[in-house]
């Protein structure tokens, strides 16, 4: 048997078991490419619907398609042998109804061959939660900063500052927990939060902007490699590729108008 055959991906029920032990690590992907280079290091990649705003150059979440979802999703699978491949559905694919977000979510896990699909929403997404669970979809959910709530939100601020909001992200992570999610995403809330929902669900929480409490973290890979010059706060850099790649760039350029490229070594010799 081949190394690659004796792999067994990670599935929802394994990610559960990992609360309370050592934390969950989850990056974003969206490339066959970027999944193969990411898979050894994660216990979970995630096909975000950020693929929007990283890959197609959109302002926010809210253009994505499903067959956008699916065509990302599908090439992750391909790139990958190891972490769970965990998939967003995209704004207006599962609000409808339970009926409608099953439907959908089943296409997404039947042509791509991920193990999950991620919804935002809290107690008002509990009873479409519960009927994709009891009808074998494991779901990720998502609460606190949902971006794409966006335009309700009025902007990307920081949720649960306020003593109300606190009190009604943590209903909502319960109510998830309780529907049957086994991870819960949350986002850019205040900084007692993360730890507080850990204590109180069963699931795998998985913070970004929600403190080193939760049972592990997500960034967007692309913010991670300093790709973008802007970034949220709660992002840490690991590394300057945006840099890189632009200075790569000029010297290419600076090669090209100069005719120092291609040299001899970079062109083929007819044989004589």
């Amino acid at each position: 048997m081949s190394a690659n055959m004796a792999v067994k991906r990670l599935t929802a029920p394994k990610i559960r078991a990992m609360k309370g032990g050592e934390p969950v690590v989850a990056l974003t992907a969206y490339t066959a490419a970027m999944a193969s280079m990411l898979d050894d290091h994660c216990d979970i990649l995630l096909v975000g619907d950020s693929v929007g705003m990283v890959f197609y150059g959109y302002d926010s979440t809210l253009p994505v398609t499903l067959d956008m979802m699916i065509a990302h999703g599908a090439a992750v699978v391909r790139g990958s042998r190891k972490a769970m491949i965990v998939i967003d559905m995209p704004f207006g694919s599962y609000e409808e109804s339970p009926q409608v977000a099953f439907r959908n979510a089943a296409r997404i896990l039947a042509e791509t061959g991920a193990g999950a699909v991620k919804l935002e929403g809290g107690v008002h997404m509990a009873d479409t939660i519960f009927f994709l669970t009891k009808r074998g979809i494991p779901v990720m959910a998502h609460v606190g900063l949902t971006p794409q709530s966006v335009n309700a939100f009025g902007g990307y601020a920081a949720r649960g500052m306020a003593e109300g909001e606190y009190q009604r992200i943590i209903d909502d992570a319960v109510a998830v927990d309780q529907a049957g999610a086994f991870s819960t995403v949350i986002e850019g809330v205040a900084d007692t939060m993360g730890g507080e929902i850990t204590e109180k669900v069963g699931n795998i929480t998985i913070g970004i902007g929600a403190s080193k409490a939760c049972d592990g973290q997500v960034l967007v890979t692309d913010d991670m490699l300093g790709m973008f010059p802007r970034t949220a706060r709660f992002v840490k850099r690991y590394a300057d590729l945006g840099t890189i790649i632009a200075d790569a760039a000029k010297s290419f350029a600076e090669d090209v108008r100069e005719r120092r490229f291609p040299s001899e070594e970079h062109t083929y010799k007819r044989k004589k």
